[in-house]
């Protein structure tokens, strides 16, 4: 076998593994156009699983002509009515965004994701993110995945076109880190048992009046990011949600001291 001919393979078996971990959502896509890049830029790296949140018409015949020979894709799209249930059988979701700001945590640099993949079990399925054309993600919908990245561009015109931010990230993710190594699977998580842990917690920060009530999204937001830091094991989840679920029986309502009390 040739150098070139391992290469090649070597390039297809990591793009066959890709592909069977990673799941591509657009939240509130505008554009038929667009979703059809996207669905080419996919085929380029063999990723098969898109979701849609509340998209305009992805079946568009524009759609189809901007996704050349990746139409087929558009037609085994999944459609969601939220991001929460997009990402519910999911262990990993990173939010693409180039908005920085204290409520959306640690933005990681695009050339660090293949690390991050490199460092999770190798049954952790994987999502990435992505925002409505004109203004992107949402803070609530960066702080309800488990992490957030960009990709440095000019500050003059930041913005990428959805599908060559895609092709971006999905470069990233295909390229060989170097220091790969294989990580044993394990029982992660998914999104929707992370979601039921924070609707407990975000419930019991409201019955002890702990959040501000002019901004409650704070508090939680912040929180999820000091959790989800410490990357908690299937186990461990359960544990808080045990706990949470013990401390909200107990608490009876109090509304907390008063200020200045």
């Amino acid at each position: 076998m040739t150098g070139a001919a391992r290469c090649h393979e070597k390039q297809s078996t990591m793009n066959t593994t890709l592909a069977a971990r990673l799941a591509i959502i657009l939240c509130e896509p505008q554009s038929p156009g667009n979703i059809g890049a996207v669905a080419r830029a996919m085929a380029n790296f063999g990723v098969q699983d898109l979701r849609l949140v509340n998209p305009c018409e992805h079946l568009h015949p524009e759609a189809r002509k901007f996704a050349v020979g990746a139409s087929h894709l558009l037609g085994s799209a999944r459609l969601y009515p939220d991001l929460a249930s997009a990402r519910a059988d999911l262990h990993l979701t990173i939010a693409t965004t180039r908005r920085p700001g204290r409520l959306r945590g640690e933005l990681l640099d695009s050339t660090e994701l293949p690390a991050l993949l490199t460092a999770a079990p190798a049954n952790a399925r994987i999502g990435l993110v992505f925002g409505r054309e004109d203004c992107g993600l949402s803070s609530d919908e960066v702080a309800q995945c488990t992490h957030a990245a960009r990709v440095v561009t000019s500050s003059d015109v930041g913005s990428l076109n959805l599908a060559q931010a895609l092709l971006l990230f999905l470069y990233e993710l295909a390229r060989d880190p170097g220091n790969a190594r294989t990580v044993a699977e394990q029982q992660m998580p998914r999104q929707e048992e992370l979601d039921g842990m924070f609707g407990q917690l975000e419930e019991i920060l409201d019955r002890i009046a702990f959040s501000n009530p002019s901004r409650p999204e704070a508090t939680i937001y912040r929180l999820r990011q000091l959790i989800a830091r410490s990357h908690p094991d299937y186990e461990e989840v359960a544990l808080l949600r045990g706990f949470f679920g013990q401390v909200a029986s107990s608490i009876n309502n109090w509304r907390g001291r008063r200020r200045g009390g």
